[in-house]
């Protein structure tokens, strides 16, 4: 049976009601592990540090080879947790436009002429930076200050990103031609890089058995983003 959706503890409360909402919450998140353990199979370590990040309201740089299931962690995590999820592959071409969003200008039946702000895919509550190293500097930097500030400023207006906002940037640690490599400095802005390894015989063997079967695990929504945003609020 799914525990009860976490509530946060207003101030004043006694010292049991918050032994209580811990217990509570610890119950929650041991759910949200099996839940994405049924689709993730041999990287528990991994889940943990990014359900850590997540919980301690930061954004995360996964490193790891192609086909360890990068990807698939964070749509997965998305799920679980009730976010809403965007994934942007980066490029040597993008542009920080293609990522925070532009203006257009639109002409109204009267002719009245307007700027319209459409938003880019960083609006969203869980943001998949793809291959990050890959794109420009000026790219770069334009998605950690709105990482880090939670707002975009575009032509001098500003719009927020809501709550909860994280991103989990990607990174495969052998290729080097055609990248940018973060530096130190914007390295900062992420909480953890979380390295993943290849899974040991048995979650491999795990793993071929829920995908070559006649249906394939799907990860469930377990939460929802008003209840992360609670646990966070906990951890603290």
């Amino acid at each position: 049976m799914a525990s009860e959706p976490i509530a946060f503890r207003p101030e004043g409360d006694d010292e049991a009601t918050a032994i209580g909402q811990a217990e509570r919450a610890a119950s929650r998140l041991a759910d949200v592990r099996n839940a994405i353990g049924h689709v993730i199979h041999g990287q528990d370590k991994v889940v943990e540090l990014a359900l850590v990040t997540l919980l301690s309201g930061g954004h995360g740089l996964i490193v790891g080879l192609p086909g360890l299931a990068k990807t698939l962690l964070v749509e997965t995590l998305g799920i679980v947790l009730g976010l809403s999820v965007n994934r942007v592959q980066f490029t040597p071409d993008l542009l920080p436009g293609d990522i925070l969003g532009s203006e257009v200008l639109e002409e109204s039946a009267s002719g009245e002429r307007r700027f319209r702000f459409i938003k880019g895919p960083i609006f969203c509550q869980l943001l998949m930076a793809d291959e990050i190293n890959r794109a420009s500097p000026r790219t770069q930097s334009a998605l950690l200050q709105a990482m880090q500030e939670h707002h975009v400023t575009i032509a001098g207006t500003r719009h927020g990103l809501g709550e909860p906002f994280h991103v989990l940037a990607t990174q495969n640690p052998i290729e080097q031609e055609g990248t940018y490599p973060l530096p130190e400095a914007q390295l900062d802005r992420f909480l953890m890089q979380i390295d993943i390894r290849f899974p040991d015989r048995a979650a491999e063997r795990a793993m071929l058995l829920a995908t070559t079967g006649a249906t394939v695990p799907r990860a469930q929504p377990l939460l929802a983003a008003g209840e992360l945003l609670a646990l966070q609020r906990l951890v603290r």
